[in-house]
């Protein structure tokens, strides 16, 4: 009931006209976009899972859609790919070099606006939402994680964390969180950096702040062949897991893969 009398009120602030839309088109809302690619071969009836994806700095959602790899790589795996779009050059965050005192409210309404006008216009099975995102879009991914919980079954943040520093607590009930890393990322370093009037947060900050806030313990480290994770499970069995790969500012679709395996290996998709 509390996602639909969210979505309901997103619609009202942000409702447009219904226009056709799709990978190649921006979906339009009131004052703001996104763009939405549905897998290869869909019949436009069977319900699917979707990955909502937000764009790093100066980035667009047809950006996102222009890389192939990306977009294969969610249609291979059955999912719908919706593609967010900053209105202006970055999101609108917490602490963030142009927006200081904003409280993410605007950005929140947005994508539940997103959300709302998407499922209106195809069979997004909305319990089997993980919203992702890289670099700048890794920051909009942990705002939504802190802010936006019940609106997806996991969270996958890239190469980006909260600016500053992690708000002291969170609202709703505890994410399910899978943070990816380059271990010398010089752009969005692991212990941050200034810019301009602010500084990136520290990424072990916000795991500890989102460890605490769902009382996570630490159960048996995992690797793949190119990340290695430190995991934790609260008495709920959500998971929290930082994996680092070896590297600097990158991002592979085949993340996206991994970390909805884990997902749904954990019973949340």
């Amino acid at each position: 009931m509390k996602l639909l009398a969210t979505l309901a009120t997103a619609m009202t602030t942000f409702a447009a006209p219904a226009l056709a839309c799709g990978p190649d088109t921006d979906c339009k809302l009131a004052d703001r976009t996104y763009r939405i690619a549905m897998p290869s071969g869909h019949n436009g009836k069977t319900p699917v899972g979707a990955i909502v994806f937000s764009h790093g700095y100066k980035g667009s959602a047809a950006g996102l859609m222009r890389n192939r790899n990306l977009r294969r790589a969610v249609s291979d795996m059955g999912l719908a790919f919706i593609a967010l779009k900053s209105k202006e050059d970055d999101w609108v965050l917490p602490n963030s070099p142009r927006h200081m005192d904003s409280d993410g409210a605007e950005e929140f309404a947005y994508v539940d606006a997103v959300i709302a006008d998407a499922t209106k216009r195809h069979p997004i099975d909305t319990q089997r939402m993980v919203a992702a995102g890289f670099s700048a879009g890794g920051m909009m991914t942990w705002n939504l994680a802190c802010a936006r919980s019940d609106l997806f079954a996991g969270f996958v943040p890239i190469s980006g964390t909260f600016w500053q520093a992690p708000p002291k607590t969170c609202t709703g009930p505890v994410a399910n969180i899978i943070h990816i890393h380059g271990d010398s990322d010089p752009t969005v370093p692991l212990n941050g950096r200034r810019i301009l009037n602010t500084r990136q947060g520290k990424v072990a900050d916000a795991m500890d702040m989102y460890s605490a806030y769902g009382g996570f313990q630490p159960i048996q480290p995992s690797k793949t062949k190119r990340l290695s994770c430190k995991n934790s499970r609260n008495q709920d069995d959500d998971l929290l897991s930082f994996c680092l790969f070896e590297g600097g500012h990158s991002f592979r679709s085949e993340y996206l893969r991994f970390a909805w395996e884990a997902f749904a290996k954990a019973g949340r998709l």
